[in-house]
């Protein structure tokens, strides 16, 4: 019984509280507080119906998953009309006379410039969820929130995929108003930072009709550029493609691309429009798939069927404005109700008005900014972030369109660049496979050949008789035919064969009817610019004034301005020639050591050795006899000193290397020919008026200009024979002194007179002969290009040997006068081994000396004068060393010879040494010896006398 009780109590207490919990919501419902929002878009188009749908959505399921937030959006519509003016008339009504307090819309951005002034003044916010122009961010207006990506956000991306495949120029199709304008300095930056150019723009008016789309396609097929990039929205957008597919503008080789405003859009696109825009490439952000995002797209069909086409079974599809409108609004209430339940008042507020002057200033806007500046969430496009007033960048998708549809080929992120997808980090990766207008699987080149009724590219050709190795031009009398072939030419075919397309081309040679040069090279290069030919090639110098008004390729070969002028012969043919293998200073050097060393052996023997020794004459005589006799190992002497040995083996070889290169430079004095130029300073020419040379129509002519040669002394001359029949006349006779040449045609002249002429310094630097293009022509990346391969390969040894030919064996051609005389810069370093050599054996021999008489050198008389001194260590030196193994030898002999039948003969007047007891003769008062000791005699003269 009591367990029945305790169930009907709770039973009781369970009812009790759920009819306090509707009771609490009853009351809670009724005590919400209505806040009225606007929302202004075009009502009778396909993305006012989508967005205002999203936007309903929106706040239904916010409040239904936030049923006691207190605050609840009212959301008061208007409708613009495609109009700015409806607008803004929409905008001041609610504004002023609805007292809204947010502002969703308008759909443009040339409807949103008004808007957003009116936002800012009455501080209300105004959040746009499709006005993506750039040039909306410049108004700085603090109450305009951009819910939607700037146009300037694609940017990049675009710049990937005409980066990825190297096309150099592009065309920009783009609406004449806010939306189409905004975003073409971007893009025009963009382009120029990947050295790609806005060849081209085609500017489209609000109100374009039919024919004036199909003039302007027209015009756009005359060019050369092939990719385009178009810029438009509703309605112009879908009206192009099917009228370019018309005119022929849809085949292979064409490459269109679309920024988001059409990408956006292309599921709510007919299917013949879609149809027409197969192979078109487009950018458009990124949205990441999530369960919430598939299921709101389900229930948004579902709503878009029942209120708008309820008896069209026709399938709709959502794009990123309605999300971005569903998170627009998502946001807002988010934002309204973080401000608080407060009281939504204004000042100035004067119903049913539209002046201007008494608009009303919201209280709550800045409130309401701040809050909606902060609002962070994951929205169904992504996260929700408003940094700088505008929605935070995303990747952006790179699609194809295919069939019915589109398909994702990469993905371009912020950080890597284009990637097959989100996952990837390879900056590298490739794009997908696309298939390009005319259903081609192959990359466009992005650019043809000018289609002005033309088949082929006009090629000019100079016409030169003088030096027909680079161009030739023939004629056949019979046919009339003309042929042109050459060095130039040759290098030329090869290129354009290289390249992976075809390109048609024909020679036309610049003549008179005559078959003459219709003018210079300048001339021929001018006619590029003026039309008249689509390029020229030829022996062509780029130079920096020709390439002001034409583009040049890579040079294929080198160039520079070099003086040519005769040689001569300056073989030395005077009496005093055998002098000249040796300079000066080496002369000098060379006697000077001459006598040194012979001083140094007659030291090093003069006391051991007979042959140097007797009288002083005698002795100098043979210190130079023995020096310069080694010149040719002729010397007489003995050397029977260690040191003395040295010495002389070290000098042999010093003499022997001098020798032989003086005998060297003699003999190719003598012999070989020394072609020398005649002048090798350009400011002598034009000092002494000298006449040179140039080749008629060359821009070198210019150039002597500029270097201040007198124009009357300038004289032509067409071929390399009229060269050497000028040079074979003195300067003064109507020949010149020196002619300047282009490097190329100065080999070929020289290759053919290398015995009469040379070249000499300084050359003057030029970057050679390339071809020549239009400016911005499209074909000079590719040739140059093909001119690196050409050059770098085999082909052109070919072309060199069948057009240049074989370079005679000539004479060393230097334009430096070089000199044949040895100096002693190149032989210090053996003067310097012998000097050391000698100096060393040198103080060696004088320390030994002293060292063995130290103790004579005692008893000198500390009294004397110095002189006395020397004089006595000299006379000391003078004397044979009797302890030498040579004179040892010498004194067996002698006492062989007294004890023998000799000795009676013996006199005391022989040149043999005389006794020790000789040596103490005296001389009173000329001793300079201590305590009687006597200074020695001289072996060959008198005592020394007194000092």
């Amino acid at each position: 019984m009591r367990k029945n009780l305790t169930q009907i109590l709770l039973y009781l207490f369970c009812c009790l509280s759920l009819w306090i919990f509707f009771i609490e919501t009853s009351m809670s419902e009724n005590t919400t507080i209505p806040v009225k929002v606007g929302v202004v878009l075009d009502m009778d188009t396909w993305l006012g119906k989508m967005g205002l749908s999203c936007i309903s959505m929106a706040l239904s399921d916010f409040y239904a998953s936030h049923g006691h937030y207190k605050i609840r959006l009212v959301p008061l519509i208007r409708d613009s009309k495609r109009d700015v003016v409806g607008a803004a008339a929409a905008a001041m009504d609610l504004l002023q006379n609805e007292e809204v307090q947010a502002i969703i819309g308008p759909a443009s951005s040339m409807q949103a410039n008004f808007l957003i002034r009116l936002g800012d003044k009455s501080r209300v916010p105004i959040i746009s969820f499709s006005a993506t122009s750039p040039s909306l961010s410049s108004l700085q207006s603090q109450y305009f929130i951009r819910a939607t990506l700037n146009d300037s956000a694609q940017v990049p991306a675009i710049r990937a995929i005409i980066q990825a495949f190297g096309w150099r120029e592009v065309v920009l199709i783009y609406e004449d108003n806010e939306y189409g304008n905004g975003v073409i300095p971007y893009l025009t930056d963009a382009l120029q930072e990947i050295d790609a150019r806005v060849a081209y723009r085609s500017v489209f008016p609000p109100f374009v009709t039919d024919d004036q789309i199909c003039g302007e396609l027209y015009k756009l097929m005359t060019m050369s550029t092939r990719v385009f990039i178009v810029h438009m929205f509703t309605p112009i957008g879908p009206r192009l493609f099917p009228m370019a597919k018309e005119v022929g503008m849809m085949e292979e080789g064409y490459v269109w691309i679309l920024t988001d405003g059409m990408t956006n859009i292309l599921s709510s696109l007919d299917e013949s429009v879609v149809d027409s825009m197969q192979g078109v490439l487009g950018v458009k952000p990124h949205v990441p798939r999530s369960k919430e995002l598939e299921s709101f797209k389900i229930r948004w069909k579902r709503k878009i069927q029942r209120e708008y086409y309820p008896t069209n079974n026709e399938s709709f599809e959502l794009n990123i404005f309605g999300l971005w409108a569903y998170d627009a609004a998502s946001a807002l209430a988010m934002a309204v109700e973080q401000v608080g339940a407060t009281n939504f008042t204004s000042q100035n507020s004067s119903r049913n008005s539209n002046d201007l002057a008494t608009l009303r200033v919201s209280q709550t806007g800045p409130y309401l900014l701040r809050s909606l500046l902060r609002t962070r969430f994951r929205r169904l496009s992504g996260d929700f972030d408003i940094v700088d007033g505008q929605l935070h960048s995303s990747d952006f998708e790179i699609v194809n369109v295919i069939g019915k549809g589109e398909r994702m080929v990469a993905l371009w992120t912020q950080k890597n660049g284009i990637v097959r997808n989100s996952k990837s980090t390879n900056y590298k990766a490739n794009l997908g496979t696309i298939i390009w207008p005319g259903e081609s699987a192959s990359v466009p080149k992005g650019w043809v050949l000018p289609a002005n009724g033309k088949k082929r590219l006009r090629i000019g050709v100079p016409v030169n008789k003088g030096f027909s190795e680079f161009v030739k031009v023939t004629r056949d009398l019979d046919t009339n035919d003309t042929k042109v072939n050459g060095y130039s030419i040759a290098i030329f075919d090869a290129v354009m064969a290289a390249l992976p397309y075809s390109v048609p081309y024909e020679y036309i040679p610049f003549e008179t009817s005559d078959g003459k040069a219709a003018g210079s090279y300048n001339d021929l290069i001018y006619q590029v610019y003026l039309q008249k030919f689509d390029a020229v090639v030829g022996d062509t110098t780029i130079i920096a004034n020709r390439s002001l008004y034409v583009d040049f390729t890579l040079p294929y070969t080198e160039s520079g301005v070099s003086m040519i002028v005769p040689i001569i012969d300056k073989r030395s043919k005077n009496a005093w020639v055998f002098l000249k293998p040796l300079t000066s200073d080496l002369w000098v050097t060379s006697a000077c050591f001459f006598v040194f060393i012979g001083f140094v052996i007659w030291v090093l023997e003069h006391r051991v050795n007979e042959d140097f020794r007797g009288p002083p004459s005698n002795q100098v005589g043979t210190i130079l006899w023995f020096s310069f006799s080694t010149m040719v190992f002729a010397q007489r002497e003995k050397v029977v000193s260690n040191l003395a040995r040295f010495v002389v083996i070290i000098w042999f070889f010093v003499v022997l290397i001098l020798t032989q290169s003086y005998t060297a430079s003699l003999t190719s004095m003598l012999t070989v020919q020394q072609l020398k130029p005649t002048i090798t300073d350009i400011n002598e020419l034009i000092k002494n008026g000298e006449r040179v040379g140039y080749q008629k129509g060359s821009f070198v002519h210019e150039f002597l200009k500029w270097m201040k040669f007198d124009e009357t002394k300038l004289v032509i001359y067409e071929s390399p024979d009229e060269l050497d029949e000028l040079f074979s006349n003195r300067s003064s006779d109507g020949g010149i002194a020196a002619a300047f040449e282009e490097i190329p045609y100065m080999k070929l002249f020289l290759a053919r007179y290398c015995s009469k002429y040379t070249s000499v310094q300084p050359t003057y630097k030029f970057d050679g002969f390339g071809f020549v293009f239009p400016k911005r022509s499209p074909l000079v990346p590719d040739v140059s290009m093909q001119v690196l391969n050409v050059t770098e390969g085999a082909k052109m040894v070919q072309f060199e040997k069948a057009w240049i030919g074989q370079t005679p064996s000539c004479p060393d051609l230097t334009s430096s006068v070089s000199s044949n005389n040895m100096g002693l810069n190149s032989f210090w370093g053996l003067f310097l081994i012998a000097g050391v050599a000698s100096s060393v054996a040198l103080i060696i021999c004088i320390a030994t000396f002293l060292y063995e008489n130290r103790d004579t050198f005692k008893h000198l008389d500390p009294r004397a004068s110095v002189r006395r001194q020397i004089k006595a260590m000299a006379t000391r030196f003078d004397d044979k060393d009797l302890s030498s193994h040579t004179f040892r030898n010498t004194e067996m002999v002698d006492r062989s010879s007294i004890n023998g039948v000799d000795a009676v003969t013996a006199s005391p007047a022989t040149n043999f040494p005389p006794s020790p007891s000789s040596l103490s003769i005296q001389t009173e008062n000329n001793s300079a010896f201590v305590g009687g000791r006597e200074t020695p005699s001289s072996e060959y003269g008198e005592p020394l006398s007194p000092i």
